[in-house]
């Protein structure tokens, strides 16, 4: 570059510099400092509620506008199931996963670049009137032969396929947990309930034999046992508190909220207590869907032809890729053009570990999936039966608590008529209620087969499809 009077003249060498300078850096990526805060994000997890309008906005859209008032006066277990998708953290991470194999199919679509090389060269006694330089410039054009490209770029959508379908895994691991989370949560208050009545009517059992003790009509051994009765039912009570204070805890986990968000919080337990829909689950069609078109079922599948093409990618590299090398040279003042022609010579080995690995890693997949099927017959099976058993121990403890409510009857009619006294009333209540705690259980258990049931079969898997679940792109804390 040179000034003449008040212009700047360029030569062509700089222009040429400054041109390539701009073809390097035009659609580069800058880095943009996305900075973690263990603090900040521990108070964004803190902070989450159940009427936070950006959930408001993802449960009206993921539910069709059905939901009419917000935040709503009662919560189902559908409802539910999509703050659990909105702020559990594992679906992220799920995401985040697919993401990261989406970035992939780019990586496995780029083509290599070509590599300009520049060789300057100075002779020392060059002869008089000729110029001394005698640069050289070669450009290596890489060529990829047998279709390397198009294998990589299948082994890549394979991966993001198999990392889609593992966010629906995930998110129906999600809905997994948060019914656990219900059924437990509405056992619990429901045993502590009923033994809290057990306990005082065992308080008032214990009154009454006391004023007996006093007005001497029984002896001190009759009280005693009792009072032991008492005590275990004290220490039951403990218990039943304890279990249901862990139970919130475990469902504001399942949601992904803090304990404190559920306050208030109104929860109709009906939808995930239902249990009426066996018959389904119970023919040779539904066991078929299970083996073929659960998530993490299809997810193996498409890990399988990741291999698959992982191996053809392998195969493909026995032929060696083909580089061409255009040149040119300045020398002394004569221009010199060349075209050089490179190939790899397969002649000391032709890929084979690669591909003994990569046909390996297609048995090992194979077996995966056959071990994924397997897993599922086995919970299928083992839920049905459990489902059975549990219906059939719920039977009996409904025709014992029967048994029981009608003998309690009884005895307060003897009452009533002056054939029974408070005592005998206190004792047959006291064992009805025994007996419901035992239909209690009983429900509870139905209840959590039922549970494994459909975590075996996963039919309400086809309603995740109509929930957003694309992988997070807008930093930390935000969601779908």
């Amino acid at each position: 570059m040179r000034r003449a009077g008040n212009c700047i003249r360029w030569k062509p060498g700089a222009c040429g510099i400054l041109l390539a300078h701009a073809l390097l850096l035009t659609g580069c990526v800058h880095y943009e400092a996305k900075p973690l805060s263990a603090a900040k994000e521990a108070n964004a997890i803190d902070g989450r509620r159940l009427d936070d309008p950006a959930l408001k906005d993802f449960v009206r859209m993921a539910a069709a506008n059905s939901v009419t008032n917000w935040p709503p006066s009662s919560w189902n277990f559908e409802t539910l199931t999509l703050v659990a998708l909105y702020y559990n953290p594992n679906l992220e991470v799920a995401r985040a996963q697919w993401g990261t194999a989406t970035a992939g199919i780019k990586t496995a679509g780029a083509r290599p670049n070509p590599i300009l090389s520049v060789t300057p060269g100075y002779s020392a006694n060059s002869p008089v009137g000729t110029s001394p330089w005698f640069p050289l410039g070669t450009l290596d054009v890489p060529i990829e032969t047998a279709h390397k490209r198009r294998f990589r770029m299948n082994h890549a959508a394979d991966l993001t396929e198999a990392a889609r379908l593992n966010v629906y895994s995930a998110a129906w691991q999600v809905r997994s947990a948060l019914r656990t989370a219900l059924i437990e949560r509405n056992y619990a208050q429901a045993r502590f309930d009923l033994i809290e009545k057990q306990a005082q009517a065992q308080r008032e059992l214990v009154t009454l034999l006391e004023q007996r003790l006093a007005a001497g009509t029984i002896a001190t051994p009759e009280i005693a046992p009792a009072r032991v009765i008492l005590l275990k039912a004290l220490a039951d009570l403990a218990v039943a508190r304890s279990q249901l204070a862990t139970s919130g805890s475990g469902l504001a986990q399942a949601l992904g909220v803090p304990l404190k968000a559920l306050e208030g919080v109104v929860i109709d337990y009906k939808a995930v207590l239902a249990g009426d829909h066996f018959e389904k689950y119970s023919n040779a069609e539904a066991r078929d869907n299970a083996l073929q078109k659960r998530p993490d079922v299809l997810a193996s599948l498409a890990e399988y032809a990741a291999a698959e093409a992982a191996l053809q990618l392998e195969i493909a590299k026995q032929y060696p890729d083909v580089h061409l090398s255009p040149g040119y040279q300045f020398d002394q003042g004569e221009h010199k053009w060349s075209l050089g022609l490179s190939i790899e010579l397969p002649v000391l080995n032709r890929n084979q570990g690669p591909i003994a690995e990569a046909d390996a890693k297609r048995v090992e997949i194979a077996a995966r999936f056959l071990a994924t099927q397997a897993k599922v017959i086995s919970e299928v099976d083992r839920a049905l039966q459990g489902y059975a058993a549990a219906e059939d121990q719920l039977r009996s403890s409904e025709a014992l608590l029967a048994t029981q409510q009608k003998q309690a009857a009884a005895v307060e009619a003897a009452l009533q008529a002056g054939g029974a006294d408070q005592y005998e009333l206190l004792s047959a209540r006291l064992e009805a209620s025994v007996a419901l705690l035992s239909v209690v259980e009983s429900q509870y258990k139905l209840q959590q087969t039922f549970g494994q049931l459909e975590d075996a079969f996963q039919f309400p898997f086809e309603s995740l499809r109509n929930v957003d679940i694309k992988p997070l792109d807008k930093g930390h804390s935000e969601h779908l």
